[in-house]
């Protein structure tokens, strides 16, 4: 089995993945472009700070978190396996988001060895797997802080669940390089299974979240 490591390079693509996309999604939940410039023109800076916390512990933990889900699981089968973050998409996440919608793709695990299409199956499904469990331990930390009435926290609750669950069903989605179209094409009824509790979940729980 070849052992868990994380090269310079990788750190510092992970580090400005994470670091961008809290960018990107702390100016698409403040509103996008003229929300955020009459906030900065009149010195209003707090809630772009706020959100750019926000967006740091949800959103960037989300989706960093679902790539090292991947490479956890392809080293555990003997794969060398790295992220690489995609800079020209990261920039692409800021600028759309600064015109008040959200793209996002800030990179990719990318391992090679042999493998099985099973295990290149679960290596996808791991992703989503992460995000599903992020969503739910979001889901107490949301219900929790709306009974107290802490309104950051419950921002943090609130943008956890919507962000992790939207982020694994969306991957399940079995098209092109998302990660569903690995594991469909692995098994079709785990797919499946897999997608419907995460497209549940998305519509149910993250949209009772916003």
């Amino acid at each position: 089995m070849s052992r868990l490591s994380f090269s310079p390079t990788e750190g510092r693509d992970l580090l400005f993945a994470w670091l961008a996309l809290g960018v990107a999604f702390a100016l698409f939940f403040e509103g996008g472009g003229q929300s955020v410039v009459d906030d900065l023109s009149s010195g209003n800076v707090g809630p772009l700070v706020t959100a750019f916390v926000v967006s740091l512990v949800t959103a960037g933990v989300g989706f960093l978190l679902h790539e090292l889900a991947h490479k956890v699981v392809a080293v555990r089968f003997g794969q060398q396996a790295a992220f690489r973050a995609d800079y020209g998409m990261l920039f692409l996440a800021v600028v759309s988001a600064m015109a008040g919608f959200l793209f996002a793709a800030p990179g990719a695990v990318h391992h090679r060895g042999r493998i099985t299409p099973r295990e290149h199956g679960l290596i996808a499904l791991a992703g989503p797997a992460v995000n599903v469990v992020l969503g739910a331990l979001f889901l107490p930390v949301l219900i929790v802080s709306t009974g107290m009435g802490l309104p950051t926290l419950s921002r943090v609750g609130s943008y956890g669940v919507a962000v992790n669950f939207f982020l694994a069903a969306f991957n399940l989605i079995p098209f092109g390089p998302l990660d569903g179209a690995t594991v469909r094409k692995w098994s079709t009824p785990i797919w499946l299974v897999c997608f419907l509790v995460s497209a549940a979940l998305a519509v149910f729980l993250g949209l009772g979240a916003l």
